[in-house]
């Protein structure tokens, strides 16, 4: 990272994992602000713990994680962990993304629903509001998931492979909306086994066997394609 650029978040030694398995090993690295982190590594190398850390649903075993703002951070898992039973429409799951700020209880203010609204038709899934989420494709699950988490109005937005499995034109649509969310300021932290897509973004954090191997400029980061 610059030293110009701000850190949305800082991980110092941090080590986590899961009861007596440890996954992430002294981890240090900065997350930009209003940029898009790529997190990529092999199977098993700790890039979704890391994303669980960064949401605050995983506890450090050690190290600490240092965010500079005190907003809870959006987390968008990926489209296939949405259960197939789930009764809820597109835009009562987009709604969900209000609950960080009103709970789950309260009425949704006008300017709640308007927000809603301008998040669905972002993602050019208004004409699906009144659909049950279950009822999408892939594609435009994972543009419902990613609305909810835009009306959060988070500053740190995090993406566990978000275009896995998505057609092409589904895949550029979210990478374009990464960008234009990084460019008004939000810190955006996705995991990737793409390296085209990798490329794309402004940092890279690259993991082997849950140790930080490098990080920087993608293209200086990543290994060259064989």
């Amino acid at each position: 990272m610059n030293n110009a650029e701000t850190a949305a978040v800082r991980i110092e030694k941090l080590c986590a994992g899961y009861r007596s398995r440890t996954v992430l090993d002294q981890v240090t690295a900065d997350i930009p602000a209003g940029r898009v982190t790529a997190v990529v590594g092999p199977n098993g190398s700790g890039k979704s713990t890391l994303l669980g850390v960064l949401a605050g649903v995983i506890t450090p075993l050690a190290g600490a994680v240092i965010h500079a703002s005190s907003s809870r951070p959006a987390l968008v898992v990926q489209q296939s962990a949405v259960p197939a039973t789930l009764p809820i429409t597109v835009r009562e799951t987009v709604a969900m993304g209000r609950w960080a700020h009103r709970g789950p209880w309260r009425r949704l203010t006008r300017r709640d629903h308007d927000l809603v609204g301008e998040c669905l038709d972002r993602m050019g899934i208004g004409d699906l509001a009144a659909r049950r989420l279950t009822d999408l494709s892939g594609g435009q699950r994972q543009r419902a998931l990613l609305a909810r988490a835009l009306a959060q109005e988070a500053e740190l937005l995090l993406l566990d492979e978000p275009t896995t499995g998505l057609d092409i034109d589904a895949q550029q649509q979210i990478s374009r909306t990464l960008r234009d969310v990084a460019a008004g300021g939000v810190a955006v932290v996705h995991s990737t086994h793409d390296r085209a897509e990798a490329l794309r973004a402004d940092h890279c954090l690259l993991l082997g066997d849950g140790r930080l191997a490098d990080a920087g400029v993608p293209r200086e980061v990543l290994p060259v394609a064989a």
